[in-house]
């Protein structure tokens, strides 16, 4: 490990199917000691050079063992393939200049004179139905895409308002735009008709029934640069949730008033208040959470969207813990955009295994000696979130619940909880910690893994590298005292940032394994690695179970030197992959 930046001391307080930001604590440094490990040997296996097939990730003995046929495992070999061919396409032209306008005060690029002049005619023809099919711009991109304009003209900064061009452009498009849009969307492109003028009828838009009238008081705040209090959010979330939809139209409020509600909340930047709103208001969706009875459990919350470029080690980690007692609970979605990557749900849909889990379900394989992990669908946990994901591919950008939906609790334990998520963006870090305390759980940690994801790598950072906070880099808390959790009336906790360095611990500097969203690829690896054989994705799932484990406080990784052998040990015994294995065999046993 390079360094450690800081050990805190400090007091936690409160603030308030398709398929398939806390004050400053006080701080009293401390120490937290690192120990360095020797690697270890070598044990190669042969392996079938086809990933794209069944048979190069389960063989006809594993199949056997499994009880599986060929026929039932699914088998498409890109992520990509995961969507459903139900969800409607949004239109590419929009869909590029959301990717510019819908995003923060700093990181927006406005557009130039000749883009928004396309933007606007496509979006012109569109609505006077002169597009088809997937030319169409659909509701949920109207919606964000105006108010990130809006929103910009209102409250962003000079450099990121509206260009030249942009306010050229919509000068001679506006009388024509205003004569065919709906009323919704005239609001959100100009809710106090102080932007465009010319007759808007923004100021007087109420909406249709109470849901859309308490959304539309929301975004009026929202699309000034404004910010709403943790009540207002869970109001207007549990009011319009879950998205119903028929024949891929919305039977309930409008698309494009929501999709403005979660594209502004991100654009605005949200404050603690309104992430813990979106965090935790389905909680009681499907009732109290169930409780495992482990010693242990450890809730991964990696990104929804999953991994396009580099190997996603996680599930293979969880495999890996749970041979020694720590018990994990995946959770996620088969497919999310933007990125659409490799995700858990792809994996073991790909391996066979059972996908719709229910919560007591899950509950169950944790408990089980012979398992102990689980995955959960967001689609059997969430179904009120799981319905916007079609939205969300259409707003382009990430809203606030790919922060939030990271930080769950699926599923309780009678002894110590943690939460681990992933995170890229700066600024992040601290809000999902403050998530996570808000959750009561003992520790917690957030990786800025490869892509986002947890996977910490083994790789040197490059020289070149100055922008942001590094890969590898960690950031945590982990409460004083084993019993004792990080609950609302404020109870004490160690906090640590610090920057993982693999060769520390005598892991070879190794590039990471591409998987170039290859589900079967990923699996390829990571069973390989599971199998014994050393090398890359071998020494991320060794890093990943250590390193976490020492940095939560797990028994027995209070030397990570111990940690990580006991990982290695996991694995060259044969146990995680059986673990892996039993997993997927009793996941269609349940009933």
């Amino acid at each position: 490990m390079q360094a450690l930046l800081s050990l805190e001391s400090s007091f936690c307080f409160s603030s308030t199917h398709t398929h398939s930001r806390n004050p400053s604590p006080c701080r009293s440094l401390t120490s937290l000691r690192f120990s360095k490990i020797n690697g270890g040997g070598c044990r190669l296996i042969r392996r079938n050079p086809r990933p794209a097939a069944a048979r190069a990730v389960l063989d006809a003995a594993t199949i056997e063992e499994l009880g599986l046929k060929e026929s039932d495992i699914r088998n498409p070999a890109i992520s990509s393939t995961y969507r459903s061919s139900k969800l409607p396409k949004p239109n590419q032209t929009v869909l590029e200049a959301q990717a510019r306008v819908c995003t923060g005060p700093t990181q927006t690029r406005p557009l130039s004179e000749e883009q928004a002049f396309k933007v606007l005619d496509t979006i012109l023809r569109s609505v006077r139905g002169e597009l088809k099919d997937e030319e169409q711009v659909s509701k949920a991109q109207l919606g964000a895409f105006f108010a990130g304009m809006t929103i910009r003209a209102n409250s962003f900064p000079e450099e990121t308002q509206w260009s030249e061009g942009e306010r050229r452009a919509m000068n001679i498009f506006w009388p024509l735009l205003l004569r065919a849009l709906p009323p919704d969307v005239i609001f959100i492109a100009d809710p106090e008709g102080s932007i465009m003028g010319l007759g808007s009828s923004g100021p007087q838009f109420i909406g249709n029934g109470t849901s859309e009238m308490r959304l539309i008081g929301a975004l009026r705040e929202i699309l000034a640069g404004g910010h709403l209090g943790y009540e207002e959010v869970q109001g207007v979330l549990k009011d319009v949730l879950p998205l119903k939809l028929e024949d891929g139209i919305s039977t309930g409020v409008s698309e494009s008033l929501l999709s403005a509600f979660l594209i502004g909340q991100r654009m605005n930047r949200e404050t603690d208040h309104e992430l813990e709103a979106y965090c935790l208001a389905f909680d009681d969706e499907l009732g109290p959470a169930p409780v495992a009875d482990v010693s242990s459990l450890t809730h991964y919350g990696e990104p929804y969207d999953g991994n396009t470029r580099f190997f996603r080690s996680t599930l293979f980690v969880s495999a890996v813990r749970s041979c020694y007692g720590e018990s994990s609970l995946l959770h996620g979605v088969e497919w999310m955009p933007p990125k659409g990557g490799v995700s858990e749900e792809q994996m073991l849909n790909f391996m066979g295994a059972n996908t719709n889990l229910s919560l007591d379900q899950a509950k169950e394989l944790i408990e089980d000696e012979e398992v102990g992990f689980a995955y959960i669908s967001q689609r059997e946990a969430r179904p009120s979130l799981y319905s916007l994901i079609g939205l969300r591919e259409h707003i382009k950008k990430r809203p606030p619940l790919a922060t939030t939906e990271k930080v769950q609790q699926f599923i309780r334990a009678k002894g110590r909880e943690s939460i681990v998520a992933g995170f890229y963006h700066e600024g992040y870090e601290e809000p999902l910690l403050m998530l996570m305390k808000r959750r009561g759980v003992h520790s917690g940690l957030v990786v800025k893994g490869e892509e986002g994801a947890l996977s910490m790598t083994t790789r040197i950072r490059s020289a070149s590298t100055s922008k942001g906070l590094p890969v590898n880099y960690c950031s945590g808390f982990r409460s004083v005292g084993k019993e004792s959790a990080c609950k609302e009336d404020g109870v004490s906790h160690q906090s640590f940032r610090l920057e993982v360095n693999a060769t520390d611990y005598g892991f070879e500097p190794t590039d990471t394994p591409r998987t170039d969203r290859s589900v079967s690829k990923n699996i390829e690896l990571g069973l390989a690695a599971l199998r014994g054989q050393k090398g890359p994705a071998y020494d991320r799932i060794v890093l990943n179970a250590g390193i976490v484990d020492h940095l939560l406080g797990c028994d027995g990784a209070e030397d990570v030197a111990v940690a990580l052998d006991r990982a290695r040990e996991a694995i060259d015994s044969g146990k995680a992959l059986k673990k892996l294995l039993n997993y997927i065999k009793a996941s269609h046993k349940l009933k």
